[in-house]
């Protein structure tokens, strides 16, 4: 009420009403028609401001809704980003010792072999100690055989008393056959001095044969060597008791040919390719460092051994000068065929798993896991044989819970093959 008495107020001074009309008002109020006071118009530029401030309000709320949106877009992706691993990759390097297998070998005589009594006695004396060249028919030692000596002797007397019985036999065949011819013995007669006669002849045989088996004995007295070669071993000594039909018979000296050696090597079965008759392979001791000796891959067994997954081969050396010893450990060197290459990479980039030897590789973001075929192992390095390219990203210490199809992110590529 009190806001519209000033409104009235305000208008009558603005209107002037004169005094003199105003009484004449008040003296005939129901003469004077009733008059509203007129609308006040909201200014244009208010609601122009007005406006604007609203539009600007309204930009505010919009641009601070869209930037917290967007940053909770980028916190999550920054969230998802953070939870995908990050590995280091290596690619594989060009194998160029793969063209040359080293494998140990052990060297062995070309002919080994114990040398053996072969009749009873005591050893009286040996000519030839361990390290002594022999040549093949040479006297090694003597054994002295009374017993033998004493059965030859029997054996021949009775080869004798055989000897005279056939001889009668064989002239009371004669007398008796021409006897015959004149009816002066029987048939049956003539028939059993035959009989007799061959049958003494037979006797003469095995006497002969059991003299020549004793005398055959008896010449085993003297031990000779069976071949050029070196004493390596000498088990008996002068008084030994010698007993040829023990069931472990004892040897008296072992004999090797060292002209020649034999080197027996276990060939990987990845690499049996390189096991080819004919081959040549070099051959290097520690203990003649910088020399190289030469030999030729003779043959191989054609076979692999399930146990060990390898190849057996026969490598023969020249050795006239006797430097290399039998039994000495020796690194085998052969020639890849040609065309014949592998991969290398860093061996902390091997997974040994229940399928197989396994290696991690970057493909399209995800970690794939791929079986590989180990070569030579050098250490710090295993060569590949397949399962890798060159192009391939490798996966440098893959932890052991990786799995195929893990996205993970490569943080640094490295374009440099493996150490090796």
């Amino acid at each position: 009420m009190l806001d519209e008495r000033e409104t009235q107020m305000k208008w009558d001074e603005t209107n002037a009403i004169p005094k003199e009309k105003t009484k004449m008002t008040e003296t005939s109020p129901a003469e004077i028609p009733e008059t509203k006071p007129p609308q006040r118009e909201f200014p244009k530029g208010a609601l122009v401001v007005i406006a604007a401030m609203a539009l600007v309000v309204l930009i505010v709320v919009v641009f601070g809704i869209l930037s917290r949106v967007a940053a909770e877009t980028r916190l999550q992706r920054d969230t998802l980003q953070a939870a995908i691993p990050t590995v280091n990759v290596v690619h594989p390097k060009p194998g160029d010792r793969a063209q040359e297998l080293i494998l140990p070998g052990n060297t062995q005589a070309f002919i080994d072999s114990p040398i053996y009594a072969r009749t009873n006695g005591y050893l009286i004396r040996w000519y030839f100690d361990i390290g002594a060249r022999v040549s093949k028919g040479q006297l090694l030692a003597e054994i002295e055989t009374p017993e033998l000596d004493q059965q030859l002797q029997q054996a021949r007397a009775d080869l004798g008393t055989a000897q005279a019985k056939s001889n009668l036999s064989q002239i009371t065949a004669a007398r008796d056959e021409n006897l015959l011819k004149t009816h002066s013995v029987s048939t049956q007669e003539r028939d059993n001095a035959v009989n007799g006669y061959a049958a003494n002849q037979a006797t003469v045989l095995s006497n002969q044969a059991n003299v020549a088996r004793l005398a055959q004995l008896q010449s085993y007295e003297k031990v000779y060597a069976p071949f050029d070669g070196i004493i390596t071993a000498r088990e008996t000594d002068i008084g030994a008791l010698i007993d040829a039909g023990a069931n472990a018979p004892k040897e008296l000296f072992h004999i090797a040919s060292i002209s020649k050696l034999r080197v027996y090597v276990a060939v990987p079965e990845v690499y049996s390719v390189a096991a080819q008759s004919g081959a040549l392979a070099d051959l290097t001791l520690d203990e003649y460092p910088g020399q190289v000796f030469h030999g030729t891959l003779v043959r191989n067994s054609n076979s692999i051994d399930q146990a060990s997954r390898t190849l057996l081969v026969e490598v023969d050396v020249e050795n006239a000068g006797g430097r290399l010893k039998p039994g000495a450990y020796v690194q085998v060197h052969l020639k890849m065929p040609e065309g014949t290459r592998a991969l290398v990479i860093p061996a902390n980039t091997l997974l040994f798993r229940r399928e197989g030897l396994q290696v991690g590789v970057v493909r399209d973001g995800k970690a794939e896991l791929v079986r590989v075929v180990p070569g030579h192992d050098y250490g710090d390095s295993m060569e590949i044989l397949s399962g890798l390219q060159e192009t391939d990203d490798v996966i440098l210490s893959p932890s052991d819970s990786l799995t195929s199809g893990t996205p993970v992110q490569i943080s640094t590529p490295q374009t440099a093959g493996a150490a090796r």
